[in-house]
């Protein structure tokens, strides 16, 4: 190693390949700034992924004690779309492997778009089986967003092949066949749940998109149907939709 690397060669190495020690004591040991800082972020690097694998393994902690009874077919359930003026309340049921990985995977709040859509392009890909239940507008009128999302929950897990144990965020399932567990916020602490919560997040906000290519005033694709200052302007320029929660506006109405 008597020749010196450029700072280029030396970025392309920590990011493609996984150093010796015998290669970061050779990089320490170079004095330019660039070079410093480039070990600086491959040591923070390797933090932050330490920090992902513990909270992974966190996470898996509900699914692992169930896998180790035997039980395989573990359900996690999530919903989107409680709390928006416009669209449909959407939940997503998915069944995990046993030797799922994927770290950084948390609360679809919490992982950034981009992210977010490579992870539902992963999680539908390695999941067992996963399933999606959607109820519109009109129903969340007539049967309240409390019931609406537990319909759709129900539509979701009816849907799988095979349901052994089902892991909820937060909501009681009172007619479920098989064991439940309903964990408060569990799209932080169940993988299944998170996972879930992602392929949830992800097909609602293209549901909102593709609605907003017959109603862009409203700006659906930005808002997937929250009450923001433009959204409310729209309403009050162009009337409701029917896609609109007229139930929801009218409480809106009423608060002000």
């Amino acid at each position: 190693m008597e020749e010196k690397w450029t700072i280029n060669e030396i970025k392309d190495y920590l990011v493609n390949k996984e150093p010796s020690n015998e290669v970061l004591q050779y990089l320490e040991k170079d004095t330019r700034m660039g070079v410093k800082k480039l070990l600086q972020q491959y040591q923070n690097s390797i933090v932050a992924k330490k920090a992902e694998e513990e909270k992974f393994i966190e996470m898996s902690r509900f699914e692992q004690q169930l896998w180790q009874k035997n039980i395989i077919s573990i359900v996690g359930v999530d919903e989107v779309g409680r709390g928006p003026l416009a669209g449909p309340v959407v939940v997503a049921a998915v069944v995990l492997p046993k030797d799922f990985k994927l770290l950084g995977l948390d609360d679809s709040k919490k992982v950034p778009k981009k992210k977010r859509e490579l992870f539902f392009r992963y999680i539908t890909t390695h999941a067992v089986e996963y399933s999606i239940g959607i109820v519109e507008a009109a129903e969340i009128d007539q049967i309240n967003i409390l019931q609406a999302s537990k319909k759709a929950m129900y539509i979701a897990i009816e849907k799988l092949s095979s349901v052994d144990y089902v892991l909820i965020d937060a909501v009681h399932l009172e007619q479920l066949r098989v064991p439940s567990m309903a964990i408060i916020k569990g799209d932080q602490k169940s993988i299944s749940i998170a996972a879930a919560s992602i392929v949830a997040k992800v097909t609602r906000d293209q549901i909102m998109a593709d609605i907003h290519n017959d109603y862009p005033q409203y700006g659906f694709n930005k808002n997937s149907g929250y009450g923001t200052k433009q959204h409310l302007e729209a309403i009050q320029q162009n009337g409701l939709t029917s896609y609109h929660r007229r139930s929801f506006l009218k409480s809106y109405i009423d608060r002000e």
